[in-house]
């Protein structure tokens, strides 16, 4: 029996900087995972996944990631989610090149 449809969301990382990006619901890239379109149905996840994978002038490496909702928006599932949108692990660069906590 096939396990239930876990929700998405569709990123991938900005071909000229790197910086890791969110699909939203009006067919914008985002950098903060709250803008992200949360995908509930699995067909309409393929289709958007599609639809990214088609802008590869713009972006690369485009996938589905499984997100919980929480109050603020999506949440990663997994650890490399997590990980992925806080930046780069060295702060000299990226989303924690102006963080105030490091």
């Amino acid at each position: 029996m096939p396990s239930p449809f876990t929700p998405k969301i569709v990123t991938a990382s900005d071909l000229l900087d790197g910086d890791v990006i969110y699909q939203t619901e009006d067919d914008r890239w985002s950098r903060n995972l709250t803008d992200a379109e949360v995908i509930t149905d699995e067909a309409h996840s393929q289709i958007r996944l599609l639809d990214a994978e088609r802008q590869n002038i713009a972006l690369v490496g485009a996938y589905l990631a499984d997100v919980n909702i929480g109050a603020n928006g999506p949440e990663p599932v997994h650890f490399r989610e997590d990980f992925r949108r806080t930046g780069p692990s060295n702060y000299s660069h990226g989303k924690q090149e102006g963080a105030s906590n490091v």
